[in-house]
C-alpha cells in the first residue's frame, strides 16, 4: 500500500485515478478547489486547496507521501494575437507555479519514501503544433522542462514523469466535446478514431506512481490516439 496525494481529484482525470488507486488497496489523499459534488470511489480523503493561494496549508498530507500527481489544468484555445499577456500569466501560474509550489511544500514527505513518484501533466500540443494552442502549449512546455529537469535533480530517491494526452472526454474539454458534432469531427482527427477517455489517462498515472515503473523517470509519455506519432 502506498501513500499517494492527488491535486485535483474531485474531477476528470484526477477523479479517475483517485477512484482506480482506491479500489487497488492504497491509501488516497486527495484535494479539490471549491467544492466537491463528485467523490472518487473507493476510500478517499478529499481536503480543499487553492493552488493560486500565497500559501499552501499542506498539513493534510501524511508524513510519507509515496505518490503525488498535479493534475489542476486549463484549456483555453484562441488566436494568439487575441490572448493578452495577463492570460499567459494566469495560465502559468496554476499549471506551472501551483505544481511547483506543491512538489516543493511536499518534497521532504517524499524523500521519506524508499521510492516516490511523481507524475505530471503536459499535452499532445508542446510537441506537435496545433493552431489557436499557443497558451496551454506554453504552460505545459514548461512542465515538459520541469519533469526532465526535477527528475535529474531528484534521482535516484524520487522519480518524475510526465504524461502527454490529446483530447480527452473530461470536463475540462465539455466545451470542444458539447455536440456529437465536435466528437465526430474530433476523434476522427486521431489515428485510432475515438476520444481519450479519462480512465486511458488514469491506468498510466497508475503505472507511472507502481514498481513496475521504478526504471522510468524524466520522461514525457505520449497517451494521444497516435496523434504524436501517426500520419494517415
Amino acid at each position: 500500500m502506498k501513500n499517494i496525494v492527488i491535486i485535483g481529484a474531485s474531477s476528470g482525470i484526477g477523479l479517475e485515478l483517485a477512484s482506480q488507486l482506491a479500489q487497488a488497496g492504497h491509501r488516497v489523499i486527495g484535494t479539490y478547489h471549491q467544492t466537491t459534488d463528485r467523490r472518487p470511489a473507493g476510500q478517499v480523503a478529499m481536503f480543499p486547496l487553492d493552488v493560486l493561494s500565497e500559501s499552501l496549508e499542506m498539513g493534510f498530507a501524511p508524513e510519507q507521501v509515496d505518490g503525488l500527481v498535479y493534475c489542476p489544468g486549463s484549456i483555453s484555445l484562441k488566436p494568439f494575437a487575441r490572448i493578452s499577456p495577463e492570460a499567459f500569466v494566469a495560465d502559468y501560474q496554476l499549471q506551472v507555479i501551483g505544481a511547483i509550489k506543491v512538489i516543493q511544500a511536499l518534497l521532504p514527505n517524499l524523500k521519506k519514501s524508499e521510492q516516490a513518484s511523481i507524475v505530471l501533466f503536459s499535452t499532445v500540443a508542446v510537441q506537435t503544433g496545433f493552431n489557436f494552442h499557443t497558451q496551454v502549449a506554453a504552460s505545459k512546455g514548461a512542465i515538459e522542462g520541469l519533469a526532465r529537469s526535477l527528475a535529474a535533480e531528484l534521482a535516484p530517491k524520487v522519480r518524475v514523469n510526465c504524461i502527454a494526452p490529446s483530447l480527452t472526454d473530461t470536463p475540462l474539454a465539455a466545451g470542444l466535446l458539447s455536440t456529437e458534432e465536435k466528437r465526430e469531427a474530433n476523434a476522427q482527427r486521431h489515428p485510432l478514431k475515438k476520444i481519450g477517455r479519462a480512465q486511458d489517462i488514469a491506468h498510466m498515472a497508475g503505472f507511472l506512481l507502481g514498481d513496475e515503473s521504478a526504471w522510468m523517470t524524466g520522461q514525457v509519455i505520449h497517451v494521444d490516439g497516435g496523434m504524436s506519432a501517426v500520419r494517415m
